[in-house]
């Protein structure tokens, strides 16, 4: 099909300064959209736009910026039908033509494809952008339990970190979170939540009670020591 008008075939519009110009109308532009819209709906039917073109101007080009108008396929036929020109004809006869290439089963097929085809590299880039220390985050949020540092480092070695309990204890001291000498969460630890201290007395043998406490990583602990440990590089040790 010879290339009368140029259709935008993601969104089905025309341009009306286009079809101004094929229908080769001798009214000013503006007076004969004015005109040939009433009883079409902006945003709907149509939305306007401004395009930038250039001319001629004192022997030079300039660049001026015109309103055009982006029309739907039916409200193109329809101003095509009331121009009742022989360019009118033949212009609606291309657009019905368009439209029946258009909704063979071949074209419906492959405009299918084509929107498959986007939001599958829509859903690659949102993989790409969320880091496996993002997508284990979520799981952390979503629970409410407490583990112990040992349990951390094994998540975070399934998570592609890595490091044993040991390490992760000598990397929590190193960093101010644990007491050095010591499994204790500094007071800066806490005061961030992201330790607890289970606190348990037992009776010993001779009678007596005895006090244990374990230190135990909260839910948003564990949220925040993946944060830190898996945005560096996996494989590589601090």
């Amino acid at each position: 099909m010879n290339e009368l008008l140029n259709i935008n075939n993601d969104t089905q519009r025309v341009s009306a300064r286009e079809l101004h110009a094929v229908l080769e109308a001798t009214e000013r532009y503006s007076t004969w959209f004015d005109r040939f819209s009433v009883g079409f709906v902006e945003g709907e039917d149509y939305t306007t736009v401004n395009k930038l073109t250039e001319v001629q101007n004192n022997g030079g080009i300039q660049v001026r910026e015109l309103v055009d108008h982006e029309c739907s396929i039916d409200m193109a036929k329809h101003i095509c039908l009331m121009s009742r020109t022989e360019k009118g004809k033949e212009c609606r006869q291309y657009l019905i033509n368009l439209e029946k290439a258009w909704n063979t089963p071949e074209q419906v097929m492959a405009r299918a494809l084509k929107v498959a085809d986007q939001t599958i590299k829509g859903l690659e880039a949102d993989v790409k952008r969320m880091r496996p220390k993002e997508i284990f985050a979520d799981a952390v949020v979503a629970s409410e339990s407490s583990i112990l540092v040992r349990e951390l480092a094994k998540l975070l070695k399934q998570n592609g970190k890595d490091i044993g309990e040991k390490r992760l204890y000598k990397w929590m001291r190193e960093h101010g979170y644990i007491c050095r000498n010591t499994t204790e969460p500094t007071q800066k630890a806490m005061e961030l939540g992201l330790f607890e201290r289970l606190i348990r007395t037992v009776e010993r043998g001779d009678g007596l009670p005895k006090e244990t406490i374990t230190t135990k990583v909260t839910a948003k602990g564990q949220m925040y020591f993946i944060n830190k440990l898996l945005g560096k590089s996996k494989g590589k040790h601090e």
